[in-house]
């Protein structure tokens, strides 16, 4: 085999690796993984850890425990008022717009096509959001419209989700969502 022939065919095949592992679509996707409390700003998450005292008196499931409910309620004090508010924020982290994520959660189905599947949906961080009031703040929960559609087995099941996530509010009569995502992969939850 001809000497040159070699190294020109090895040179060529370096060069096309080269151009192949610097080209962002010719990589697998990366999924940055976050946690919940990363998508909403610091004051709120210490307002909702911080709860007042007067929701220790709320029994859960109840006419009170609602986000109308407690809204009616007046906020005496400072601290009283900044939870409340922590309840329905939008606030959001700029810097995950545009950003590959990955994140567990579970599933609220809001539409579903003809052949039952659902195609527009929350994501929400733990079981019962949104069925049991009230339902986390806007900057919980993530909105998702599939054209596909995915499967539902049980409303128990935890999944990972991952895809490209974008500030924008959607809203319905189940919940306020202040992200939304473009979802690429969802596969059953496992630690």
């Amino acid at each position: 085999m001809n000497r040159n022939f070699l190294k020109n065919s090895l040179s060529a095949l370096m060069v096309s690796l080269s151009l192949l592992t610097s080209s962002p679509h010719a990589l697998a996707q990366t999924y940055k993984e976050v946690e919940w409390i990363e998508l909403m700003p610091k004051d709120d998450l210490d307002a909702l850890l911080n709860p007042p005292e007067y929701l220790n008196e709320i029994t859960d499931g109840s006419e009170q425990d609602t986000l109308d409910a407690l809204g009616n309620i007046e906020a005496t004090d400072k601290q009283a008022k900044r939870y409340q508010s922590a309840l329905e924020s939008k606030a959001v982290i700029e810097s995950f717009d545009g950003e590959n994520i990955r994140l567990p959660g579970f599933v609220v189905p809001l539409e579903n096509n003809e052949e039952q599947k659902i195609i527009e949906f929350f994501i929400v961080p733990y079981f019962g959001a949104c069925l049991h009031m009230p339902p986390p703040p806007p900057n919980q929960m993530i909105f998702v419209r599939s054209a596909e559609g995915i499967e539902l087995e049980s409303l128990y099941d935890a999944f990972w989700f991952e895809g490209t996530v974008h500030i924008k509010t959607m809203k319905n009569e189940v919940g306020t969502a202040a992200y939304t995502l473009e979802l690429a992969n969802m596969t059953l939850y496992e630690e």
